[in-house]
C-alpha cells in the first residue's frame, strides 16, 4: 500500500523539509553564518509540562483522556512548534494508549506512570489479550489529521513504544528500575514471552501505521527500557518483535527513527531491525555512536537534559559540541538524549533552536 495522495510526503508539503531531508541523509546548506550548517532540531517531550500553555490546557483533564481527545492532543502537539520554532511536531500521546484501545486496563498515575490493573505474567494472561481493532484508532487518526492540517510544511512525527518496553510494563504491572520480572519471563517461559512480544508488536505497529496514514511524515519507535538488556538477549528475544512492529510501516516508505535509553551497546542491532535513523541518548558522544554504526547511519540526539538548567555559556558550549560530533555522521537531527524535564525554562529550548539554525 502506498501513502494517500494527500499525504504531506506525497503532495510535497514536507518532503523537502529540513527534517525529512536530514532523516533521508541530506545535510542542510549553511544558513546565515556561512560557517554554520543549519541543523534540524526537535525535542522529545517538547509538548508537555515545561510549557505553561500546556499546563493550563490540561488542567482538570487526565493524561489518557487528553490523549484520546483529538482537539486537545492536536493543540498540545502544536504548542511547542509555535513557541520554539522546532523543525517538527511529535504527536502528543502515550506509549500505552494502543494497549488501552485494545482493552487493557491501564491508568497513568501522576508521579508514578502507567499502572496496570491486571499484570500479564502467564500464558493464560497472554491468551486473553485482544487484538487492536482499526475503528478503535479513530481518536488518534482524527488528532493526527487535525495536526497535520495545521502544521502545513512542518512535518509531524508519529511515535509508538517498542514491544519490549510495552511487554515489560505489562509484566511488571508498572514502572520498574530493572525489568526483572520481564527478563525472568523472557528466559523462564520463552514461548509465553514470544507470544506477548508478538501481540505487543502488532498493537503498537498498528498504532504507528495509523499515525503515518493519517499524515505523519516520520515514525519513531521508543524502547525506553531496552538498556537493561544484553546484546545477546536483545538479538534473540527482542529484535524480532521490534522488526515485526516496524514492518507495519515498511511499505509506506517513511523515515523511521529508533530510540532507546542506555542502549549504547545496542545501537547497530536497533538500526538493523528496520530503522533509518538511530536516536542516541546522552551517555555516549555522537562521534562514538557514528563509529559504532559504521559511519553510515543518520543520527538523532543528544543534548544532556541535565544541562538545560545550566548557565547559558555552559549549555551553549555543550550544544555546539553535540553538533560538531554529529557532523561526522551522514546527517544529524539535534535532539535531547532523553525528554525535556518538567522544570525546564521554555526560553532555553527556543534559544537552542535558534543556535541550531545559525541565528545566534
Amino acid at each position: 500500500m502506498n501513502l494517500p495522495a494527500n499525504h504531506p510526503l506525497i503532495d510535497g508539503r514536507t518532503s523537502g523539509s529540513p527534517l525529512v531531508r536530514a532523516f533521508r541523509g541530506h545535510r542542510e546548506p549553511p544558513s546565515g553564518d556561512e560557517a554554520h550548517t543549519r541543523t534540524p532540531v526537535w525535542f522529545m517531550r517538547q509538548a508537555g509540562r515545561s510549557l505553561p500553555e500546556y499546563r493550563e490546557l490540561r488542567q482538570g483533564t487526565a493524561m489518557l483522556d487528553a490523549c484520546l481527545d483529538p482537539a486537545m492532543s492536536s493543540e498540545i502537539t502544536l504548542q511547542p512548534v509555535r513557541r520554539h520554532g522546532v523543525d517538527a511536531g511529535i504527536f502528543f500521546s502515550d506509549i500505552v494508549v494502543p494497549l488501552l484501545l485494545a482493552g487493557v486496563a491501564v491508568d497513568i498515575v501522576p508521579g508514578t506512570g502507567p499502572v496496570f490493573a491486571d499484570p500479564v505474567r502467564t500464558a493464560q494472561d497472554v491468551a486473553r489479550l485482544a487484538p487492536l481493532a482499526d475503528d478503535a484508532l479513530a481518536p488518534i487518526t482524527d488528532g493526527v489529521a487535525r495536526t497535520v492540517a495545521a502544521l502545513g510544511e512542518t512535518p509531524l512525527i508519529g511515535f509508538a513504544g517498542a514491544p519490549f518496553t510495552l511487554a515489560s510494563y505489562l509484566v511488571e504491572g508498572g514502572p520498574s528500575k530493572d525489568q526483572l520480572r520481564a527478563r525472568t519471563l523472557m528466559h523462564a517461559e520463552p514461548q509465553t514471552w514470544q507470544a506477548l512480544m508478538d501481540w505487543a508488536a502488532d498493537v503498537t505497529g498498528a498504532f504507528l501505521r495509523a499515525q503515518v496514514l493519517a499524515g505523519a511524515s516520520a515514525a519513531q519507535l521508543f524502547d525506553s527500557w531496552a538498556g537493561s538488556l544484553s546484546l545477546a538477549d536483545y538479538d534473540q528475544h527482542v529484535a524480532p518483535a521490534s522488526r515485526r512492529a516496524l514492518s507495519h510501516v515498511t511499505d509506506l516508505d517513511v523515515p523511521v527513527i529508533h530510540f532507546g535509553t542506555g542502549t549504547g551497546e545496542l545501537l547497530a542491532a536497533m538500526r538493523d531491525v528496520g530503522a533509518d535513523v538511530v536516536g542516541v541518548d546522552h551517555r555516549i558522544g555522537l562521534d562514538e555512536a557514528n563509529r559504532r554504526l559504521g559511519g553510515r547511519t543518520v543520527l538523532q540526539g543528544n543534548i544532556d537534559p541535565a544541562l538545560l538548567g545550566a548557565p547559558w555559556p555552559v549549555l551553549e558550549a555543550h550544544v555546539r559540541d553535540v553538533i560538531a560530533r554529529g557532523a561526522q555522521a551522514p546527517a544529524h537531527v539535534l535532539n535531547l538524549g532523553h525528554g525535556v524535564p518538567p522544570g525546564t525554562d521554555p526560553d532555553v529550548l527556543t534559544r537552542i533552536v535558534r543556535l541550531a539554525h545559525g541565528e545566534i
